[in-house]
């Protein structure tokens, strides 16, 4: 993975994203992701350049030692996981930001998908 070739981090990219993007050495996309938003460029959250974004890289949280990330397109919630493998799982997108805060108060449906991948 590269980062969008400027010298200065991309506007909302989080620090936290921006030191583990070099150590990812997989990219997975749960089955769930695919149901959600299907036909989505998984690239366009890769490559750190963005101007269809609203947030990027948004840190939410760490569930048992695995980084929970999002990401604003438009309306959705395209939230992503950077675990303890160093893989980076896409786990779902929501339209709905009472879903997302569900699905985000969830932690255990959340290390059952990034285990699973």
């Amino acid at each position: 993975m590269e980062s969008c070739g400027e010298e200065v981090r991309c506007e909302n990219d989080h620090a936290i994203f921006e030191k583990m993007r070099s150590g990812v050495v997989q990219v997975l996309v749960s089955r769930h992701f695919l149901k959600d938003i299907p036909g989505f460029d998984v690239s366009l959250v890769l490559d750190g350049c963005r101007e269809h974004f609203h947030h990027l890289h948004k840190f939410e949280e760490n569930i048992a030692g695995n980084h929970i990330f999002r990401a604003l397109l438009d309306k959705t919630h395209i939230v992503y996981a950077i675990d303890k493998d160093r893989r980076l799982i896409f786990l779902r997108a929501f339209r709905n930001f009472k879903e997302y805060e569900r699905f985000l108060d969830d932690k255990k449906t959340i290390t059952s998908m990034i285990a699973s991948a």
